[in-house]
């Protein structure tokens, strides 16, 4: 047996110091303490939150009234109560209430937890530390619909130390949910601006200077040429997936648990380096188109078609692609899901400038994209940290003076 490091002792999520201690979230604070029910006014208004309005630690609301409301609109949410959503509990949907002048109401897909016997912050930091991600794997494993109640939550187990060095835990890392904050306002301000520039130089409202002249409409099929090479059955590539996200390894998409990952690649569309590609089929009638930057070959889906262009800048016709996809999406054929096969794909026209011009557009923009992703790195650096941080706060493996 290993030997216990002197000021720790065993629990039963691994060692923590001596003067803390191991709590069912239950023992420390209410779950659900209050709901509406079916007897409320009809009249009643409030503002509502459902699943998808929580993201990234924060959320929005709706204004409605009770008999208008979804039948899972019960909760009865305070301010500084911490929703936590118990549907798909690993993508971390919490936050915290915020104080409004209109009564909130949450749906049951989340669990209301209200701070009793521990402070409130350092309670919501710690259900995004690894203790309480592993205690959701082990409750979700398995299922297809992963989803935990009310019981689970309350059952929750979290280190607890005492209550001044809560509070100074909690300050640390909201230093740096600030500091991340304040990045992803910045990230956000940016894309707005390049968003306004691409409108403005991809229409040709904006013009560089040096360069004048109608632009001159032409279909894609000027410049599509579509790269047709099969895998074979014993071909090892790595298996990419087109997404909003850019082209990505499947085994960084899903974990490395998505079944396509370990079944037979033969007669996938193998996609080489700067090479470009699409899901033809969509659900939602969004078509985005992806590079590949990964420098490598590799293989999609058959229903991914692999293409390049000729007699033009790549960059910049991916990047009216893109800028486009809400004509684009006319294009696609189908009701449940919308298809965009490569004929009708073919057909779309758009005005192109000439080649030097779309080279000059490209670099602008390149350079505007370059700053963003500056920032985005910045914000990657921020989080890392911060979950450096929270593994050895959060275990007590770093203390933290509290005078």
């Amino acid at each position: 047996m290993n030997e216990i490091p002197n000021g720790f002792k065993h629990s039963l999520i691994g060692l923590i110091p001596d003067d803390w201690n191991l709590c069912n979230i239950g023992d420390v604070a209410f779950i659900d303490r209050e709901s509406l029910n079916g007897n409320t006014d009809p009249n009643f208004p409030f503002e509502y939150i459902s699943l998808s309005d929580v993201d990234d630690k924060t959320y929005t609301t709706s204004t409605i009234k009770f008999k208008d409301a979804p039948s899972r609109a019960r909760r009865i949410v305070r301010p500084n109560d911490i929703i936590m959503s118990t549907v798909r509990p690993n993508l971390q949907g919490f936050a915290i209430i915020q104080k409004k002048a209109t009564p909130q109401i949450a749906s049951t897909g989340f669990a209301v937890i209200t701070a009793n016997e521990i402070d409130n912050q350092y309670l919501f930091q710690s259900l995004f530390g690894r203790i309480i991600s592993k205690q959701f794997y082990q409750l979700t494993v398995g299922s297809n619909y992963p989803a935990i109640n009310s019981s689970d939550v309350k059952n929750l187990k979290i280190p607890v130390p005492p209550l001044p060095e809560q509070k100074k835990i909690a300050e640390i890392l909201s230093t740096w949910d600030q500091a991340m904050a304040t990045t992803q306002k910045l990230i956000e301000e940016i894309k707005l601006r390049n968003k306004g520039l691409a409108q403005q130089l991809l229409t040709g409202k904006k013009r560089l200077k040096g360069f004048e002249g109608e632009w001159k409409e032409k279909p894609l099929s000027s410049f599509l040429q579509f790269y047709k090479e099969k895998s074979k059955s014993d071909d090892v590539f790595p298996v990419f997936s087109s997404s909003k996200e850019g082209l990505v390894m499947q085994t960084e998409y899903y974990g490395g648990e998505n079944r396509i990952t370990q079944k037979d690649i033969g007669d996938f569309n193998i996609i080489p380096p700067d090479y470009f590609t699409y899901r033809s089929r969509s659900d939602d009638g969004i078509f985005t188109f992806n590079k590949n930057t990964h420098g490598i070959t590799g293989v999609v889906s058959k229903y991914y078609p692999v293409f390049t262009f000729k007699n033009a800048s790549p960059d910049f016709c991916h990047r009216i692609l893109n800028f486009n996809w809400h004509k684009i999406s006319r294009f696609s054929v189908g009701t449940s899901q919308r298809v965009l096969g490569e004929k009708d794909f073919k057909s779309i026209s758009f005005p192109i400038p000439t080649l030097p011009e779309q080279e000059a557009i490209n670099s602008v923009l390149s350079e505007a994209d370059k700053e963003l992703q500056l920032h985005q790195k910045q914000l990657d650096t921020l989080k890392e940290q911060k979950k450096g941080l929270m593994q050895k706060l959060l275990t007590g493996e770093i203390r933290v003076k509290t005078e």
